[in-house]
């Protein structure tokens, strides 16, 4: 697969501003599917390039699923290592609102595997 465009990082700050709000209200009306996935897409993407590697698949469904972190290779079947969340956790993740640890204990994150943990190392990539 082919290398994704770096990802500009106005844009990242733009989009997560967009839903900020929400973030720090979540009972605000959710924002338009548009503006959420552009903001948890970029980011998942950032992670991706700032994190380089694929032994840690992050996924946020419905809108993304990227694989970081250098070490073995997934290629087939279930990750060994996986972190799994909806978009509001994912955001408050990427934003510094809430610590991975946190996030884990609360139930809000599904960390699975020896190397899930990783990912907290390269968290939070943007404060908003």
């Amino acid at each position: 697969m082919a290398p994704s465009k770096p990802v500009d990082p106005a844009e990242l700050r733009s989009a997560l501003q967009t839903v900020s709000p929400w973030l720090d209200d979540p009972d605000l009306p959710k924002p338009p599917r548009a503006d959420l996935a552009a903001a948890v897409r970029l980011s998942a993407r950032t992670i991706e390039q700032t994190a380089p590697g694929s032994s840690v698949e992050v996924r946020v469904p419905p809108f993304v699923a990227v694989q970081c972190i250098v070490g073995p290779r997934h290629t087939r079947g279930t990750p060994p290592n996986v972190v799994e969340c909806d978009p509001r956790t994912w955001l408050l993740l990427v934003t510094g609102r809430v610590a991975f640890e946190d996030a884990v204990r609360g139930a809000g994150v599904t960390a699975s595997g020896g190397r899930a943990g990783e990912v907290a190392h390269w968290l939070p990539l943007v404060r908003i």
